[in-house]
């Protein structure tokens, strides 16, 4: 895959690089699936309390992300040179799926994961689709704001929204913010 890098309020896009940005990527994962397990339990009310340790189902991707994630494009983003967001892609016959889509805590705000989702729209190729748990308000309106509309689920658990774009209309399409590195 061409390297990738796109520029939006600072926030630099590239492609993860391996092994280097195995670290990065795998702690990320970890940070946003722990996050995720936790407000399970909080919203859904799960009286069990969320374990120390990750499901089995989760530790490839957090222990191994460049084998978990071969085949997918994974891009990082970097504020002021440090990386401070993931997003996990996965290319299907028709469609890109937005598996994972994490910024760290600190520069939420920054324009960090519009940035990833700009990257993944703008090389993406028919539609993205993402599904997000209905408690992530502002991921929901992040997803709005780029043209994402709900659909028909594709996965029936419960409180979970299948959102899909088309890149064709989404105006990053047009723009191209990730470009290759050969020019």
């Amino acid at each position: 895959m061409p390297a990738a890098s796109a520029s939006r309020r600072g926030v630099t896009v590239r492609e993860a690089e391996w092994p280097g940005d195995g670290a990065f990527v795998g702690a990320a994962v970890s940070t946003y699936l722990r996050q995720t397990e936790h407000e399970k339990h909080d919203v859904l009310g799960d009286p069990a309390e969320p374990e120390s340790e990750l499901p089995e189902r989760y530790l490839p991707e957090v222990r191994d992300p460049a084998s978990a994630y071969a085949g997918a494009r994974v891009l990082v983003a970097e504020l002021d040179g440090a990386p401070v967001g993931v997003v996990i892609a996965l290319p299907h016959a028709g469609y890109t799926e937005i598996k994972r889509l994490w910024a760290d805590p600190a520069v939420r705000g920054c324009g960090v994961g519009s940035a990833l989702l700009d990257a993944v729209l703008a090389a993406a190729e028919g539609a993205v689709r993402l599904s997000v748990w209905d408690w992530r308000g502002a991921a929901i309106r992040l997803y709005t704001s780029r043209g994402f509309r709900p659909v028909d689920p594709w996965d029936d658990r419960d409180r979970l929204l299948c959102f899909e774009s088309l890149t064709s209309l989404h105006p990053a399409a047009e723009r191209r913010t990730v470009s290759d590195s050969k020019g």
